[in-house]
């Protein structure tokens, strides 16, 4: 009864069948060819005619020459997604057949998949302006991802071949930062997931996202991020005092219901650090599942990622002057087993003590390797002492053999590498030097002076100098506690050689030049976007600030005849603040230039001053 009172399934169809249709087109006759076009376009059709149509095309993909790619084309912009299940299996059959029948049309099929990577666009017009982009409340984005990952394998089986030409298709779509983060979010997903069933791609995905990341990443330097906070904070703490004054008979409970909920207030003010901060999150995540199975770290897989990683850094990352973020990929990864940190390192210090190395590059690992020793909690003392012997014994047979050299003075350009070794030999010690005295004084301090600090400073290239004043100066206040070298004589002679230069550029002002002739930066220097930095803190050594007991312990004179005259500005008076210590900055050194509220993390910026 139930089939008899059923109403016939409707299809209104023009014509004989598909392939009479086709036939009849390729000796002229086009009306039902027209007929067909029009009504596999129509915005109404019906599931039972897509389902219809598509098992004839299924049937008659050998006709689907290239000359018909006008109707391949149509074929491929069916609504088919966002259909029953019975439309989307027959859909997957018909790319199936079409792709390993008709290999000209792969191309389309993948631009067509490749396409449905991000939210469907919203028209929305106002003031006959455009502002259309995602629609970012599709309920059923997750599915339709998860079919268009289908279609992408099933078209893969098919036609081996795929890889090659998907990956030039996935490059081109890849959305401006400018689009939503909805949709940059879907598309960076979308293109880790393809990594999953076509390894082979795995290099090539990594590095397009990364380079993206980092087109993102030094749009934003650290220092307008800083201060995109720092007004939003302003803004925001206004606007509580306004409310405050508003609604001063409110209930506690009712304020807690109209405050920002924790999602908001982890949104950074900057526009593009949002957009990076959420494309970091993720890039994070796929780096802990593909390493992790299970739960439990994965060795084989972690290594092949790490290969990749490192590939994409040397290639991206380390040719890139001042990012401050995206390179933190590689210090999560090591952080999951020494074993990875000791070969990032051992990798760095290759890169840093060839001399078939460009300059730039090799003073570039230099910071990675200073940045990464002292910001790596992970890294255990014993590799700490590991690389330093390494890096001192280097720079003393640097020195050796300049000593007998016509070059043995002080030049960025002749010797860029040997002062990157000495500033991150002094960044370390700076960092870990309580972690090296630590249980026994006596032994590290024999440790200490086995480095033999006292001749790298003396020597004739003067890498006090060179290296950043702030770290000169805390490195000077350090090795003078602990009896390791004085460096007051030279830091005061260095000053004294230091002339101010005007630059005529400038209206005549007197500008002070050299304070970064490295024109180094600490590629692990505090870590700012708001949700990727969880997964950072934990693994992160911040700098501790200095007591003013401990300032009063660096200040005291361990030797008689020491003249207070010696004692830098720095140790002169200067009291930290309790809000914070001003971070070194990747350009700038200058201490009124940087923000003291939000850089909470680093080494108090000072510089020795010029005399007068």
């Amino acid at each position: 009864d139930e089939f008899i009172s059923s109403p016939p399934r409707k299809t209104v169809r023009f014509g004989g069948t598909l392939t009479d249709i086709l036939l009849k087109y390729e000796k002229g006759e086009t009306t039902d060819f027209e007929l067909l076009k029009h009504q596999l376009s129509d915005p109404d059709i019906k599931d039972a005619q897509i389902i219809n149509w598509l098992h004839e095309f299924r049937a008659s993909v050998a006709y689907l020459t290239k000359e018909l790619e006008q109707l391949v084309s149509i074929l491929l912009k069916l609504p088919w997604l966002r259909r029953s299940q019975e439309v989307v299996e027959e859909y997957l059959g018909f790319l199936g057949n079409l792709v390993s029948a008709q290999t000209v049309h792969l191309r389309p099929c993948l631009r067509m998949i490749v396409s449905q990577f991000v939210p469907p666009r919203i028209t929305i017009r106002e003031d006959d302006v455009d502002i259309s982009d995602s629609d970012d409340d599709d309920e059923n984005l997750s599915e339709n991802f998860n079919t268009c990952h289908r279609a992408l394998q099933t078209v893969a089986r098919y036609v081996p071949s795929t890889p090659q030409f998907l990956m030039p298709i996935l490059v081109e779509n890849f959305p401006f930062i400018n689009k939503s983060e909805r949709t940059l979010e879907c598309y960076v997903h979308n293109l880790l997931r393809v990594t999953v069933y076509l390894p082979t791609l795995r290099l090539q995905i990594l590095e397009l996202i990364i380079e993206k990341l980092l087109k993102l990443d030094v749009s934003t330097p650290q220092q307008d991020i800083e201060d995109a906070e720092e007004t939003a904070n302003n803004s925001d703490s206004e606007e509580k005092s306004t409310e405050e004054g508003l609604f001063d008979m409110e209930e506690d409970e009712e304020r807690k219901g109209n405050k920002v909920v924790s999602s908001s207030s982890e949104r950074m003010a900057h526009p593009l650090a949002e957009r990076l901060d959420i494309l970091m999150t993720i890039l994070f995540s796929y780096i802990k599942d593909v390493c992790h199975v299970d739960g439990k770290l994965d060795i084989s897989n972690t290594k092949d990622l790490y290969r990749d990683l490192v590939s994409v850094f040397d290639k991206l990352i380390l040719p890139t002057h001042a990012s401050c973020h995206v390179q933190y990929f590689m210090f999560y990864i090591c952080s999951f087993k020494l074993g990875l940190a000791e070969a990032f390192l051992d990798h760095l210090w290759k890169k840093l003590h060839d001399p078939n190395n460009p300059s730039v590059i090799r003073q570039t690992a230099g910071s990675y390797i200073g940045s990464f020793l002292a910001r790596a909690k992970f890294i255990p003392v014993v590799t700490v002492k590991a690389c330093l012997d390494l890096l001192v014994n280097w720079m003393h047979k640097y020195i050796d053999n300049q000593d007998t050299g016509t070059n043995a003075y002080c030049d960025v350009a002749l010797h860029g590498p040997f002062y990157s070794t000495c500033q991150a030999v002094f960044y370390t010690l700076i960092f870990r030097h309580k972690q090296l005295l630590d249980g026994n004084l006596r032994k590290g301090l024999s440790y200490l002076q086995s480095l033999n600090f006292e001749r790298i400073v003396m020597c004739q290239l003067n890498p006090l100098k060179i290296c950043i004043p702030s770290v000169v100066n805390l490195f000077a206040a350090i090795t003078r506690k602990y009896q390791l070298v004085f460096c007051y004589t030279i830091i005061e002679r260095n000053n004294r050689q230091f002339i101010p230069v005007v630059r005529s550029g400038t209206g005549g002002d007197l500008v002070q030049t050299c304070t970064n002739p490295l024109d180094s930066f600490f590629p692990f220097d505090p870590y700012l976007l708001k949700r990727s930095k969880k997964t950072i803190d934990p693994l992160y050594q911040f700098w501790e600030e200095l007591s003013a007991e401990e300032l009063e312990n660096l200040k005291k004179p361990i030797k008689k005849g020491t003249s207070e005259d010696e004692d830098d500005d720095f140790l002169k008076g200067e009291t930290p603040q309790n809000d914070g210590v001003v971070e070194i900055a990747p350009n700038s050194y200058e201490s009124n230039t940087r923000s003291p509220v939000s850089s909470i993390g680093s080494p108090p910026d000072c510089y020795v001053p010029y005399p007068q």
